[in-house]
């Protein structure tokens, strides 16, 4: 397996594109991004646990009934959540891009960025439909990782290649993802592609299980969005034999998987609104799995732990704090913690006490834009890892300007 170029592109038979269309007010910001298959696609998604649900998952979830998906159209700018015509400004984004594409409506998915509340309009959409369609490219997927962000610094992809059964295959995606970003998905749009052939029911429990150990091991703010999407369509192009149950070729794949899911959560994590520091809690020792990660989410998520990482402080207490509270079924008393960097490591506290340590070293670790802090919690055999970003005076300002 290797690390390639071309996002979602970097599978055979996937195109995309983006532009600016209208809905966003600078001219200079993309705002509308479409990826298409030459072939239907065997798809899967996974959905924010928010009970307030934009319009866009409303319709994929109809849309996807089948399994059976060809393009994804989405907007940045304006979320078209909590309107009363959302479900109809959804289908009409279905029914653009599907005219323009000559594919079925249904085959056709949604999703959607921005500001919840504000009408959004097809006007500018179907404007943009014939520059859209013009543009799309099998070689670059910039445009598109431009078209789906919002608060984002940087655009976000990556693809790998691999093999399964002597065949050649390639699985990349987008994302965008900086505020709004919590476990159990986030204001977060992530968009997979793959050549591989897997069937409907297969591929649904590879997203399935995958998420559970990354997109859901985020956290940015400890707010989940309404919106939040990851998508994951396969054309079977790369002429594989077609995965139906689990095996050989199945975990290849899941760990073709998941080696763009983690890249992308750590860019989503790195990119975090106003963020300096990359955050990456390391959890081992616990006797369970759920308490792993329980403890894990909760040192990232916690405001305490990422004020003191931003203020380059190694006050350990706040990450033990986090973890009593967590409601992980784990022994205090066993608790270990070294905070590591670049600039090397240093061990703050052991069976649950801390022990003498350098500040000046301690300064040097978190000085850096990288940060692990890795916890022991005993001696079982489960792991979890979270993601997360220091919270700085600039996340405060994006989000109290937000609207405006």
């Amino acid at each position: 397996m290797k690390m390639i170029s071309g996002g979602v592109c970097a599978a055979k038979g996937f195109k995309a594109s983006g532009v600016h269309c209208g809905i966003r007010k600078n001219p200079h910001k993309n705002d509308l991004a479409l990826i298409v298959s030459d072939v239907p696609c065997s798809a899967a998604a996974v959905y924010t646990t928010n009970l307030v649900k934009g319009a866009p998952i409303i319709l994929d979830k109809m849309h996807l009934a089948d399994g059976i998906a060809q393009a994804v159209i989405c907007n940045s700018g304006k979320a078209n959540t909590c309107n009363a015509n959302g479900l109809e400004i959804a289908k009409g984004m279905a029914e653009l891009a599907a005219k323009h594409l000559g594919i079925k409506t249904e085959d056709v998915l949604v999703a959607s960025t921005g500001v919840i509340g504000e009408p959004l309009d097809l006007a500018p959409i179907e404007k943009g439909m014939p520059s859209l369609v013009a543009k799309l490219s099998d070689e670059d997927c910039l445009e598109a990782c431009l078209g789906i962000m919002t608060t984002d610094t940087k655009p976000k992809e990556v693809a790998v290649e691999f093999k399964l059964g002597g065949k050649t295959c390639r699985l990349g995606g987008i994302a965008k993802g900086s505020g709004m970003i919590h476990p159990n998905m986030a204001t977060m749009l992530v968009f997979l592609t793959t050549d591989a052939a897997i069937s409907p029911a297969m591929i649904q429990k590879a997203l399935s299980g995958d998420v559970q150990k990354t997109f859901n091991m985020i956290s940015v703010d400890g707010d989940t969005s309404t919106n939040d999407t990851v998508v994951l369509m396969a054309n079977g192009l790369a002429g594989n034999k077609e995965i139906t149950e689990e095996g050989k070729d199945f975990t290849t794949f899941m760990k073709a998987l998941n080696t763009v899911t983690v890249d992308l959560c750590m860019r989503i994590a790195a990119d975090g609104e106003g963020a300096t520091k990359l955050l990456e809690c390391i959890v081992s020792g616990a006797d369970t799995e759920l308490a792993a990660k329980t403890a894990a989410k909760s040192v990232i998520t916690s405001s305490l732990v990422k004020t003191a990482m931003f203020g380059e402080d190694a006050n350990w207490g706040r990450v033990l704090c986090a973890i009593g509270y967590s409601g992980a079924d784990v022994d205090v008393n066993k608790v270990s913690l070294e905070f590591k960097s670049i600039a090397g490591s240093v061990k703050l506290c052991e069976n649950g006490a801390g022990v003498p340590f350098s500040e000046e070293l301690a300064a040097k670790v978190l000085h850096e834009n990288e940060i692990d802090i890795i916890i022991s919690v005993g001696d079982g055999p489960f792991s979890a890892t979270a993601w997360g970003c220091d919270l700085t005076y600039e996340y405060v300002k994006i989000n109290g300007e937000y609207r405006t």
